[in-house]
């Protein structure tokens, strides 16, 4: 690809926040997921409410929720959109050992949202294990990605797993 037919370069190949304006304003709606491995007696911790730090779950959701809302204050060239619904889902997969964390965000706007919905799963991810790490340093977060998309001119997409 050449720096014209990158959006978020100029002619001279300087980052550059793209013009939305002229888009036009449309439900979107964007998945992403992850994951954080750890030892099943750290997950069992978890599960039995059994954590130096307290809501283990609960916080990292509500951090994941909040992180979402925050996503172009972190993100250099993301647009600050308005967002009508932020999911965010954390369950225990014994087969890893750990927790599966899942994003679910929409809004109705010139842009999508699956910078917000990876955000949101990314800092949900990242707060799991500092609320766990007295129990455990050696877990692992990994896999984070998009699952799908709707809306905007490119229409929808899912990843073909």
């Amino acid at each position: 690809m050449t720096s014209s037919e990158l959006t978020h370069l100029d002619a001279q190949g300087n980052a550059h926040m793209v013009d939305v304006s002229a888009k036009a304003a449309t439900v979107r709606v964007a998945t992403a997921a992850g994951h954080v491995s750890m030892a099943p007696k750290t997950l069992a911790a978890i599960e039995a409410g059994n954590t130096p730090k307290g809501d283990v779950l609960g916080t990292a959701r509500l951090a994941g929720i909040m992180a979402a809302k925050q996503t172009a204050n972190l993100i250099p060239l993301c647009h600050p959109l308005p967002l009508q619904t932020i999911e965010v889902t954390i369950e225990a997969a014994p087969a890893l050992p750990g927790y599966e964390i899942r994003a679910t965000v929409k809004t109705k706007a010139e842009t999508g949202v699956e910078m917000e919905a990876l955000t949101a799963v990314s800092v949900a991810a990242l707060t799991l294990y500092d609320m766990a790490k007295a129990l455990e340093k050696s877990m692992t977060i990994g896999e984070i990605r998009l699952l799908q998309k709707t809306g905007g001119k490119s229409g929808e997409w899912r990843r073909g797993e």
